[in-house]
């Protein structure tokens, strides 16, 4: 809701809250409760509405909130990781960390030569908005920590019948 805030203002929430659920419209109005969970179901809603109201309705927009996530968390303690941590590094402990935002599933990382996957694992409410909000972190994070002409693609989904959903991650 920052993005929201910084690039349609007041408007631009009150646009929200018209075209979500009234529990997440609340949430929306009055801003999430820091030590709270909250169901990914109200991201994939939020994230699918922002999408509809401020992109094209492609996913797009979903993408570039991803990466927009990775650079906002440039102003907190993950700045260090950025800086010091090559690719492979950042990667792995995204993966350490996934329990602090999601209380379900988990991030497993393949490494081989060329590329990363990122396998996201017994994710409880699997969703293809959710995949690629991770992709477009993942892909901004790549670029945070080095690496360039960066490409990810979804290479297995759940929702298409994939055991796991993976995000190939390629770099120089």
């Amino acid at each position: 809701m920052t993005w929201v805030r910084l690039n349609h203002g007041q408007a631009g929430i009150d646009r929200v809250c018209a075209q979500v659920s009234p529990a997440l419209a609340e949430v929306v109005r009055t801003g999430p409760a820091v030590a709270r969970w909250y169901p990914v179901a109200m991201l994939a809603e939020l994230s699918e509405a922002l999408d509809r109201l401020f992109g094209k309705g492609d996913g797009a927009l979903i993408h570039a909130l991803g990466r927009y996530g990775a650079e906002a968390n440039l102003t907190t303690i993950y700045r260090l990781f950025y800086r010091v941590g090559t690719v492979r590094w950042v990667m792995a402990r995204a993966a350490r960390l996934w329990h602090l935002h999601y209380d379900g599933g988990r991030l497993e990382v393949h490494e081989s030569p060329e590329s990363i996957d990122l396998d996201i694992v017994d994710f409880p409410e699997p969703s293809c908005t959710h995949c690629h909000s991770v992709r477009g972190w993942a892909e901004r994070s790549i670029e945070l920590s080095g690496g360039e002409q960066v490409e990810t693609s979804m290479t297995a989904c759940r929702k298409q019948g994939g055991e796991v959903c993976t995000i190939r991650c390629r770099w120089q």
